[in-house]
Parts: C-alpha cells; structure tokens; sequence
C-alpha cells in the first residue's frame, strides 16, 4: 500500500472477534460463548461513510462498540489514524475519545433526564477540558445552532422535546469534542419516518462541514443507499459481502445480500420484485453452524457449504464476497 493510501484512512478493522462468555450452574462455570463478532475486517477511508447491515442479531451493534472499546474485543485490531485502539491504556484512551465518539439508536435513553441541554453539552466539553469554563456557555449554543435547534433549548430538559429534537441534542453532544470519527448505531430507527430524512441530511450536511467519518450502523437498506460510501453486509456475526454502493446494490453476488434487497420496498406499484423469503430462523451464536455460516438458509445451499468455511474474496476491485459457489475460488 502506497503512503497516500496509508494516510487516507482513518480506520482500519483487523480481524475484530467479541465473543461473550455463556455461565452456567451455581458456580457460574463457562459452557460456552455467544460468537457475536467472528473476525470483522474493513477500512474507512477519511470522509468517507461505511455501512454495516443486516438483521437483528447479526453483531453490527457490538462491532461498532468494541471499536469504540465500549466493550473490550476479544481478539482483533482496531487501527485508528495509525494507534492500535486496543492497546491503549485508560488514560490514552480517555484522549483519544474526543477523536471518536458515538451517536446512540434511542436519542431518550442516551441522556440524562435530570440534566439541562445546556448541562449535558457542557459536560463533555468540561471532561476533557476543550473549552474554558466563561466560554462554555457560547459553546453550546454554537452546537445548538449547528444541529439546528434554537438558543433557548440550552435551558430545556430532554423530556420537553420531540424524538427528532432529541436526537439533534445527541449529535451536538458527539460533536462537542470536536471528533474525526462518528459511530452511529441506527441514529434513525427511534424516529418518525416524516422526520428521518431530515436528521440523514443533517448528519450529511455535517460530515461535509465538518469532514466527519461515519461508522453507520443500519438495516434500512434504503437509507443506507443514500448515505453510505461503502456497504458491509453481515450475518451471524460476520462480513458476507463488503463493496461500493454500487457493488453491493447492482452487482451483489452473495445470496443472502440478495435476499435482504428482495426485501427493499419499491416506490413504483407497477414495478414488480420477486420476494426472496429466507427459510427458519437465524442459528444461535452460541452454536453457529459449520463452514457458511448462512447455508442452513440459503437457497443456493450445496452440501460442500457445510464442510468449507467461507472467506472473503475479491469479485471485483474494492468489492469482495464469502460464497464458494458465485464467487469461484482464487489461486
């Protein structure tokens, strides 16, 4: 890889596995382990938004908080402009924090009722001591401005807001710090349709102000079309195809991509779609299945997709898929 390539990205995910243990009886011994996250790998290029989708279950979430270290990786490396995250002590990574930070799915849930807007803004600007305390106040009401809410919300409580306003409060907290990276875990799921696109273009209007990284953590895959620069499809824990918008919506090879686009309503009644309707039900991540893991649902399945377990390989440049059958093997 060329030094420009180097310098252009800002996150590189190595082989990330979160594996959470499963205790059983009084002595509470380790029988087992939810594979959550089964050796995760892509990278970010500056500016740029990556996608991760797919199914309730499928470890996007904790992905994207292992990469965050909101929980600790089992295995892996997270690569962030150059410094190994998961190698980091507590005081170095409570500084490189203010370079990442996280935008929350319930935009209620993630602050504190008992706090003023301008109280919960302030203090992150007061943990890691950007702004002096006379200029605090001017401060918070730049990054009321900057999402779109007015002055006099400083002194409001989360409750006397709307689902959409609240979530507005909750980009501005990530944005206080000033970060490079912006981990957002279906930012829009909690919200109203009639509001959704206009908290997508404002998150849009601010990566380019602002020229923000995005981690976007969704399963919408017609808001993730929109936003996205790069899709990573993931099931049971692991990355089945990853590519450009383009590859994975117009030349998707994997059949379980396939299956969740089937899905995707079409805005045209006269336009017709065959519904690829996937059999069962996801397998536990305590007892995944062997070689691929999606051939117990998988139309295309051959006996040989049990035996083998599936890589990512390169279909195209940029674009790479886990299915020994539409994607031949590699010498």
């Amino acid at each position: 890889m060329s030094s420009d390539a180097e310098n252009s990205t800002l996150l590189d995910v190595k082989d990330l596995v979160k594996h959470f243990p499963v205790r059983r009886g009084v002595f509470s011994r380790v029988t087992g382990a939810v594979h959550a996250v089964d050796g995760v790998s892509f990278t970010i290029p500056r500016g740029e938004t990556l996608s991760l989708v797919g199914e309730s279950g499928s470890g996007k979430t904790t992905a994207g908080r292992a990469i965050l270290r909101l929980i600790e990786p089992t295995s892996g490396t997270v690569i962030f402009d150059g410094v190994d995250v998961c190698g980091l002590g507590k005081g170095e990574l409570r500084a490189l924090r203010k370079r990442m930070q996280p935008i929350f799915q319930d935009p209620y849930g993630s602050l504190n009722p008992r706090m003023t807007v301008h109280s919960v803004l302030a203090e992150a600007l007061r943990a890691h001591g950007i702004v002096p305390r006379g200029q605090r106040r001017g401060r918070v009401l730049e990054l009321l401005d900057l999402v779109g809410l007015p002055p006099e919300s400083a002194d409001r409580y989360p409750n006397e807001f709307s689902g959409g306003q609240r979530q507005r409060i909750g980009i501005a907290r990530a944005l206080a710090v000033e970060p490079e990276l912006v981990v957002a875990d279906e930012p829009i799921s909690a919200l109203d349709v009639s509001i959704q696109a206009q908290i997508l273009n404002l998150l849009h209007d601010l990566q380019q102000k602002l020229g923000l990284t995005y981690l976007f953590i969704g399963h919408d895959l017609s808001v993730i079309r929109h936003i996205a620069d790069q899709v990573a499809v993931m099931y049971l824990g692991r990355i089945v195809e990853l590519g450009s918008v383009a590859d994975v919506f117009e030349r998707h090879v994997h059949p379980y991509t396939k299956a969740l686009l089937s899905a995707v309503p079409v805005p045209d009644p006269e336009s017709k779609r065959r519904r690829i309707v996937l059999e069962g039900d996801v397998p536990s991540p305590i007892n995944p299945p062997p070689g691929c893991p999606f051939h117990p649902r998988c139309p295309d399945a051959q006996p040989s997709c049990a035996l083998t377990e599936q890589r990512l390989v390169e279909v195209a440049p940029g674009h790479r898929a886990a299915c020994h059958i539409h994607v031949p093997a590699q010498e």
